[in-house]
């Protein structure tokens, strides 16, 4: 069941301005998103320290008690055109407290000055480099949200496919993992999430990401990619998200590949709801992601 400070929310984001609504320039979106992710205070203890990974640029965040031999890598979301690892600091230092691990926000390139294969190159670039300077495999789990989720998991299979060796698990808040947009979710519920509330929004910020290449490309919505072999995923959707079919269609193609999936879906929930902090549902969301980064790591 919802809780109250959930419905109260939902009802806050109605009565503000979209990032995902009608008629913004992209200009628009990009300013009003990092002005209202600025809203969310970052506890001082967090520090935060930014990072050049191999040319990509990123932003490591710790929290008191962080191990220096545990990693998670981050990719913020932000339909691969806006977004930015300052937007993203709040939820990162919530990771990093919470597993006790030492997380990198990844600065990717954004659409349509660097549309596909720009990010997927820069969040490998990343990982690589990060194993680089001593970082083991098996100590480092990647994640993201709504694009950044699906990049998580773009990366994932573009690691395997190589022969690479993968993290020890994958941590996916509302991916977007369907740049076709063909989920019945997309229509089903519609005008639920008071995030995203238009189709017509999400298929222009995915024409502005695939250009020229097939929205349906593997490295681009990782639904459609063969999924055996990767390491376990963790994937947390809410019930009222336009892209809900995204996680469940991806658990369930996940599962018949033989790998290892846990699909979790909060009732009413909105699209990446583990970033507002002072809901009861981010708090039960973010131990989950404690719970399987101890299993898979510690």
């Amino acid at each position: 069941m919802a809780s109250q400070q959930l419905r109260e929310t939902i009802e806050l984001i109605r009565s503000q301005a979209s990032v995902a609504a009608d008629g913004l320039s992209l200009a628009e979106r990009r300013k009003m998103m990092e002005e209202q992710q600025a809203q969310l205070p970052v506890p001082a203890d967090i520090v935060r320290e930014p990072i050049d990974m191999d040319g990509v640029a990123g932003l490591r965040v710790t929290a008191p008690g962080a191990r220096d031999d545990r990693f998670i890598l981050y990719d913020h979301g932000g339909g691969y055109v806006m977004g930015s690892v300052a937007t993203h600091v709040e939820l990162m230092g919530r990771l990093s407290r919470a597993c006790g691990a030492t997380v990198y926000g990844v600065d990717y390139r954004l659409a349509p000055e660097a549309p596909y294969p720009a990010a997927v190159e820069d969040s490998l670039a990343a990982y690589r480099w990060l194993l680089r300077q001593g970082a083991v495999p098996e100590h480092v789990m990647i994640g993201g949200d709504s694009a950044g989720g699906g990049l998580t998991l773009a990366t994932l299979v573009s690691l395997r496919d190589g022969g690479e060796p993968l993290p020890a698990g994958a941590i996916l808040f509302s991916p977007w993992t369907d740049l076709a947009c063909t989920g019945e979710s997309m229509s089903t519920r519609a005008g639920q999430d008071p995030m995203i509330t238009d189709r017509a929004v999400v298929l222009e910020m995915a024409g502005l990401y695939a250009g020229d290449h097939d929205a349906t490309h593997p490295h681009i919505s990782p639904v459609y990619a063969d999924l055996a072999g990767l390491p376990p995923l963790l994937v947390q959707v809410g019930d009222a998200e336009l892209l809900l079919d995204d996680s469940t269609r991806l658990a369930e193609r996940a599962e018949k590949a033989g790998t290892p999936v846990r699909l979790s879906i909060w009732d009413e929930a909105f699209h990446v709801f583990q970033a507002m902090p002072q809901l009861p549902e981010a708090a039960e969301a973010v131990a989950q992601v404690e719970a399987f980064f101890r299993e898979h790591i510690d």
